[in-house]
């Protein structure tokens, strides 16, 4: 059993979550605007936020940046907006998974259980070693051959999710679902361009590999250059 917020001001689907959710055994709350949400959603009581982003007060992308700010509960944005580059760019500002209106009440808690099992994931801080590379999960430290690596966020993130899975040849859309919370194709550049600026921090080249390892067309892998 999850406790949900639900952030939505269409009456219908409102009530029709409420329902529906509870009746799967989750505590649900919900709310008809952004402010309020915001607050609900901050207050720490919440093991999920579900945000839609046509609210009447605020943005729905404002909302999700102010709860974000302060907050890392897990943010299921539940919308009827579709166009890619707006999925795209509310994913890379912190919402953790996003369904397109219409769906189903099944669809949304398997979401909502997908994103509850990665965040319960992602809280295992235990430091990763590969060859000269140390990474610290919680104070989000990247260390290579004794030089601190300058990464972003999102950055840090892919690289951890391939060095505790090393060895492993693990593929862009899985990457895409697992690091960006993108759970659907296309985007693929987004991979290349990360592994573009890891292999830069790490001191290789595509052509001239030493962690990170392409297979065209299948995956990347990481693996320690000594073995």
């Amino acid at each position: 059993m999850a406790s949900i917020l639900v952030i939505e001001d269409e009456q219908r689907i409102r009530e029709s979550l409420a329902t529906r959710l509870s009746e799967r055994g989750h505590d649900v709350e919900t709310v008809v605007n952004a402010l309020e949400g915001i607050e609900r959603a901050v207050s720490g009581a919440f093991d999920v936020v579900v945000l839609d982003l046509g609210l009447p007060d605020l943005d729905g992308v404002e909302a999700l940046r102010m709860i974000r700010a302060v907050s890392e509960v897990p943010i299921v944005v539940a919308t009827a907006r579709d166009d890619e580059q707006d999925i795209i760019d509310v994913l890379n500002k912190g919402a953790d998974d996003y369904v397109v209106k219409p769906y189903s009440a099944d669809h949304l808690e398997a979401r909502i259980r997908a994103v509850l099992r990665r965040s319960g994931d992602s809280n295992d801080s235990e430091i990763i070693v590969v060859g000269g590379l140390r990474l610290d999960p919680d104070s989000h430290e990247a260390i290579l051959d004794g030089r601190n690596l300058d990464l972003t966020a999102r950055a840090f993130d892919l690289l951890v999710y391939l060095a505790s899975r090393e060895g492993k040849l693990i593929g862009k859309r899985e990457l895409l679902a697992e690091v960006w919370r993108q759970p659907y194709g296309g985007a693929d550049k987004t991979v290349d361009v990360h592994l573009s600026w890891l292999r830069k921090e790490l001191g290789e080249t595509a052509a001239a590999p030493r962690y990170l390892h392409t297979k065209r067309g299948v995956g990347v892998r990481l693996v320690d250059p000594k073995r």
